[in-house]
């Protein structure tokens, strides 16, 4: 197609919007290419008076396109568009060059097909070329008044979007204000929150303090009880050993039986007596070990030697096996029988047939010190309430005692750096094991020694 009069700027237009709609562009895609020719079409008109208008359908890359070219017949300096011409009508196509070679400047411009348009055959563009040539292009008055309703179209779409932007402004408004209310009373619930957290906290730190204080006066007051009952329950015992004595005044059966009660009950009482001073002993820090390279043959030995005189229920045999070699380890040998004389007196004491075997395992840089009963066994649900104070095993397993044994030989176990763990099934047996290690734990010895310091 020639440009050569401004009248050729509709015509030019016209066709091109015929070219789109032909080649399956949308009709927002038409309006853009009609209005880039136009505008590239006045201005080569201006500049070079007059270019020639070629319309392609090309395929490059994989893509379809409308490709158009304006060639001028006279070159036309790059200052000679119209400012910001060039740049407004690349946004309405898809690529924009312009290029000058000799005589002759060349605009190309080029649009992609959408997806449905028909294949570019031969035969289809045939068709197109001939339905282009039979139609007549109309007058500039009424190519102008197309344009006039296309850009009255135009201009009622931008208002119709100005008023969804408004709407969609104003709910993004009300969202922000619902948005900041729920932050304001999440922030409140919050600061609330942290409130209650920090009242929880100073009140769990003043039960902490009133606890503390509990247990310290526990301890205090099981410490006088047991001093002050000492001394009049030793004196008991000692007056019914007096009236025992044979120098004394012979007793008559019966008044040797009652003796004999009063002395009972009165050891028993003792035994209770110092229970609880041993155990608020541990309790109030005051027990220091003794730190000595200890041989557990020495120590097994003295054990096997002083209990084989509780075992004397028939059927229940005491076995003490020999520890392996080398059998030292460095801790309070005091202490240490103490934790085991414990052990396997409550072995014997709930054990009706079968043994109590005590037995020494080295592992790990550590010793295993273990006492297995035949007894009834301890439930899964109480084994570890038995490690409680004055607590008792239900059922008719239970015997006399204070339930001070084993909570006083795990504080000594823990004491000395170790653990004592019980495994035990019901009416199989029960195994006590003390794990202590081969050396004091680090620092054990100095801050002995540095308590000890401070105590003188």
């Amino acid at each position: 197609m020639p440009l050569r009069v401004e009248s050729d700027i509709f015509v030019v237009r016209q066709r091109g919007r015929e070219v789109a709609a032909a080649l399956g562009l949308e009709h927002q895609d038409q309006i853009r290419i009609a209005t880039a020719l136009s505008e590239m079409g006045r201005q080569l008109l201006a500049g070079a008076g007059g270019a020639e208008v070629t319309f392609a359908a090309a395929t490059e890359a994989g893509q379809r396109l409308l490709c158009i070219e304006l060639s001028s017949t006279t070159p036309v300096a790059r200052d000679r568009f119209t400012p910001g011409g060039p740049a407004a009508v690349a946004r309405l196509v898809d690529s924009l060059e312009i290029s000058t070679a000799g005589p002759v400047t060349v605009v190309r411009m080029s649009r992609r097909l959408p997806p449905n348009a028909g294949p570019l055959t031969r035969e289809g563009l045939a068709a197109i070329r001939a339905e282009l040539a039979a139609s007549a292009p109309t007058g500039p008055l009424d190519e102008l008044a197309v344009q006039n309703q296309q850009l009255m179209a135009a201009l009622e779409e931008v208002r119709s979007q100005r008023d969804e932007l408004a709407v969609l402004n104003e709910e993004l408004a009300e969202t922000n204000r619902g948005v900041l209310a729920l932050y304001g009373q999440l922030s409140e619930e919050l600061e609330e929150t942290n409130r209650g957290v920090v009242a929880l906290y100073a009140e769990l730190d003043e039960k902490s303090v009133q606890l503390r204080a509990a247990s310290e006066a526990k301890s205090r007051f099981l410490a006088n009880v047991s001093h002050e009952l000492r001394a009049p329950v030793t004196a008991i015992i000692g007056l019914c050993r007096l009236l025992g004595d044979s120098a004394s005044d012979p007793l008559t059966g019966e008044q040797a039986q009652q003796v004999g009660l009063v002395r009972s009950s009165a050891e028993d009482l003792l035994r209770l007596v110092n229970e609880l001073l041993d155990l608020a002993k541990a309790e109030a820090g005051r027990i220091q070990p003794n730190w000595t390279e200890v041989d557990l043959r020495v120590v097994f030995g003295q054990l096997r030697g002083t209990l084989r005189a509780l075992a004397n229920r028939p059927g229940v045999e005491l076995v003490v096996e020999e520890p392996p070699q080398p059998a030292t380890i460095r801790t309070d040998e005091v202490l240490l029988a103490q934790i085991l004389r414990n052990l396997l007196h409550n072995g014997l004491k709930f054990t009706e047939r079968g043994d109590v075997r005590m037995r020494a395992q080295r592992r790990d840089g550590s010793w295993h010190l273990s006492v297995a009963d035949t007894g009834a066994g301890i439930p899964p649900q109480l084994q570890e309430r038995i490690f409680e104070e004055f607590y008792q095993l239900p059922g008719p397993a239970r015997t006399a005692g204070t339930g001070l044994g084993l909570p006083y030989a795990r504080r000594l176990v823990n004491l000395l750096g170790g653990a004592l763990t019980l495994t035990s099934t019901p009416g199989e047996g029960s195994v006590f094991t003390v794990t202590l290690p081969v050396e004091p734990p680090a620092g054990a010895e100095r801050a002995e020694t540095c308590a000890t310091e401070g105590g003188a």
